[in-house]
């Protein structure tokens, strides 16, 4: 009966942090760039009740008695499919198609990937105009410093391609290339990437090391649409019927500490 009282309670932990994990999914529904993360369990120590033995004939009994300890929270895994493409009225704001990251410098100085393209155009250290996120770090390019507008370029005529290359148009209807490209980074793995906030991700073990577009071979090459920002890849829906599941499932859990409890009132009332 004490097992059963502690199995429950392991599901009913478990169950809990899925919510908690769908309560994060919904809350960053309209989060640009935001990876739909999904709980994933395993199971805890078995308790050998019987093990494999004969029976009266001395036939073998192929199967043991065991019984499970209840469940824990393996991990709360990022699933990085395409989010949808949504049109914007700024042009400092850009999506990627495919599998590559911006990116940043953070405050501490290091490199931090993001997905969320909704960029500003600020005064940098230097004076010149960078490009930069909400919280005003830096966007890199592929030599790895900020991208920055050459003195007299306003942000209105700036201009990037499908590749991510910037150029600029000129009054007189003039493009002009910049020589200067966003930095694009994939990762073997980027379910592994560790997650800092602010839509920032770091480089990790799990990861794997970040590798630039430009300059590794092998990599299918992503595309950057200006304008554009990529959407949360949360589908409300499903995250709807996970709830449903996982509330249902914690109540499963409850009822089986309720009934164990009864049972055990009931053993001790037997000396009575």
């Amino acid at each position: 009966m004490v097992r059963s009282l502690y199995t429950a309670a392991t599901g009913m932990i478990a169950q809990q942090q899925n919510v908690d994990n769908i309560s994060n999914n919904l809350a960053n529904v309209n989060t640009i760039g935001y990876k739909q993360q999904k709980t994933e369990f395993k199971s805890l120590l078995y308790q050998t009740i019987q093990t494999r033995t004969t029976t009266a004939n001395g036939e073998d009994k192929p199967i043991s008695a065991q019984v499970g300890l209840g469940t824990r929270v393996a991990s709360n895994t990022s699933v990085y499919t395409q989010g949808p493409m949504l049109a914007s009225e700024s042009i400092s704001d850009f999506a990627i198609v495919g599998s590559g990251f911006f990116a940043v410098r953070g405050a501490d100085g290091e490199t931090y990937y993001t997905r969320a393209g909704s960029f500003v155009w600020a005064v940098g250290a230097n004076g010149a105009l960078t490009l930069a996120t909400s919280d005003g770090y830096p966007v890199l390019g592929t030599n790895g410093n900020p991208i920055t507008l050459p003195a007299n370029v306003t942000p209105d005529s700036v201009v990037v391609g499908s590749d991510g290359s910037l150029g600029y148009v000129t009054a007189e209807g003039t493009y002009t290339d910049m020589n200067q490209s966003f930095a694009l980074y994939q990762f073997n793995n980027p379910g592994g990437l560790e997650k800092v906030g602010d839509n920032l991700l770091a480089e990790s073990a799990a990861s794997g090391v970040a590798m630039n577009e430009a300059t590794t071979q092998g990599l299918i090459p992503s595309q950057i649409r200006q304008k554009y920002l990529e959407g949360s890849n949360v589908q409300v829906a499903d995250e709807m019927v996970n709830m449903i599941i996982a509330q249902r499932a914690y109540q499963l859990n409850s009822k089986a500490i309720t009934t164990s409890d009864e049972m055990l009132e009931q053993a001790n009332n037997l000396k009575r």
